[in-house]
């Protein structure tokens, strides 16, 4: 008889779902959606891939992109209140 070893480790703490939501127009206006790149490469490339996307499906929806340029420390204090200031919604992303 073969046993198989299931190598995934047991959960210590219960899966929290995500309820942060932002009612968005069905064509986007009104809605800034910022874009946060970690500076990984690529990654503010996969968010223009992304904003571009965003956009086909909400044609007036504005994007604002803004790239740490080190993936090795947090984002600056400032950056965070510009993008808090100027965005609805953020959206980070790294690069591989």
């Amino acid at each position: 008889m073969i046993k198989y070893h299931d190598p995934r480790g047991q959960v210590a703490t219960a899966a929290q779902p995500y309820e942060l939501f932002y009612a968005l127009a069905a064509d986007g206006a009104g809605t800034t959606v910022g874009l946060l790149a970690n500076g990984f490469p690529d990654s503010e490339n996969f968010l223009h891939t992304l904003g571009h996307a965003l956009r086909q499906r909400f044609p007036k929806l504005e994007i604002k992109l803004w790239n740490k340029g080190n993936a090795s420390i947090p984002a600056p204090q400032e950056m965070l209140d510009e993008i808090k200031a100027q965005c609805q919604v953020a959206i980070a992303a790294y690069g591989h």
